[in-house]
């Protein structure tokens, strides 16, 4: 590696599931499989998946106002309404772009269990 190249940091890392959870290069962060409160309402497992984006975040020494874009992963994408909600009250105007995708997640639980999901992107600048 020349000096001017910078090393990309991995960190949170799940040898059993073979990724990581906090991947930093350059003046990005991309924070992954970001999920809380499984098995419960889908208000709270948004609410649940903002707090663990926040915990990850923190241990970077960022916040959430630092995430440029978020990929929002349903197993009923017309949960949206509920997602708006909660991000109007967890992010305070200052919005990250985004992207919303209905998938079948391979998860213990089937449909009861995991109801949404998701990744970040960081601005570290």
């Amino acid at each position: 590696m020349n000096e001017n190249q910078r090393e990309i940091l991995r960190s949170d890392v799940n040898e059993h599931w073979a990724h990581s959870g906090i991947v930093e290069a350059g003046d990005f962060a991309f924070i992954s499989y970001c999920v809380g409160n499984i098995g419960q309402s889908i208000e709270n497992q948004i609410i649940g998946a903002i707090d663990h984006l926040e915990a990850r975040l923190k241990t970077i020494n960022l916040d959430l106002e630092s995430v440029v874009n978020l990929t929002c992963m349903f197993r009923d994408v017309w949960n949206i309404p509920v997602m708006e909600k909660v991000f109007k009250e967890r992010f305070k105007g200052k919005y990250p772009s985004r992207k919303s995708i209905q998938t079948e997640f391979a998860h213990e639980g089937g449909p009861e269990g995991l109801l949404f999901q998701l990744d970040a992107i960081a601005f570290k600048g």
